[in-house]
């Protein structure tokens, strides 16, 4: 009998938050699931904070790359690799929820569209009924997604013969293209609902939070808010406010984000960024 899931935690200059987030992630697992252990650089602090978590039973593999080779290679080792019945990977900056595995995992096998079923790291603050109920529908087994084509890169549950079927990560496409392209193939993705929280630790307005001003912001600079090019704490709260907004309105469509659409949509963001601005969604 196969594995039912594998997850990843990918780690980097994490040890501030991997007290709370891989012993968080250990006690979700089942008997029959199994985490991974990438680390990226060689942060002694950080190595310090994994050691003891290496020899755990429930830590199947550990890898450690001398060069931070970020998210794509580790999140495709794990999917190459893995024979479990599902995959995902888990931020080492993300508090998941107890029962998410089970919820997940039910959800899918009662519906095999499912493609990449996701929890929700946005505060109770950033939900929009008034946006958020188009989106949400009923499925077998009463099982709830707010659809959405793609969901955050932690926290998620995604079907394994899925990965197999798309050829994994391409070069230079991010997770949320994958779900887009996943979508594209027919898989039905989105958040389950009702919420399964996900904490996200690198929100300022998380309780446990490491960001309290700008130049924590500079010292941490989540690989998002890089990418925006946000560089103060207000800008960054803003960018998630907004990235939830964005969540709940956006299209269902795949053809809105592939082909002239989906170019004119990145070449508005480029220019956007030579002002100056942030990015905005």
């Amino acid at each position: 009998m196969s594995h039912r899931a594998d997850i990843v935690m990918i780690t980097y200059r994490s040890a501030g938050y991997l007290h709370l987030s891989l012993p968080r992630l250990l006690d979700t697992v089942g008997e029959d699931d199994r985490v991974w252990l990438w680390h990226n650089g060689d942060d002694e602090a950080t190595i310090e904070a994994l050691r003891p978590f290496t020899s755990d039973a429930r830590v199947y593999r550990y890898h450690h790359s001398r060069e931070n080779v970020r998210l794509r290679e580790p999140t495709n080792w794990l999917w190459q690799e893995s024979s479990a019945r599902f995959v995902s990977k888990v931020d080492d900056d993300c508090l998941v929820t107890a029962g998410w595995l089970d919820t997940f995992a039910a959800a899918h096998e009662a519906n095999p569209e499912f493609g990449v079923i996701g929890s929700w790291r946005h505060p109770d603050e950033d939900f929009r009924p008034d946006l958020a109920r188009r989106k949400i529908q009923i499925f077998h087994g009463g099982h709830q997604l707010m659809r959405n084509l793609w969901v955050q890169g932690s926290g998620y549950l995604l079907r394994r013969t899925l990965v197999e079927r798309l050829r994994g990560l391409q070069p230079a496409e991010s997770f949320t293209e994958f779900c887009i392209r996943a979508s594209l193939s027919g898989a039905v993705n989105g958040f389950y609902y009702p919420f399964v929280a996900e904490d996200h630790m690198d929100d300022p307005r998380s309780p446990h939070t490491l960001i309290h001003s700008d130049a924590d912001l500079a010292d941490r600079m989540p690989l998002s808010a890089a990418a925006n090019g946000v560089s103060t704490v207000e800008a960054w709260t803003d960018q998630l406010r907004r990235s939830a907004v964005v969540l709940q309105s956006a299209s269902l469509d795949p053809r809105d984000y592939s082909g002239w659409r989906a170019k004119v949509t990145a070449l508005r963001r480029r220019m956007t960024r030579l002002t100056g601005r942030p990015a905005r969604w």
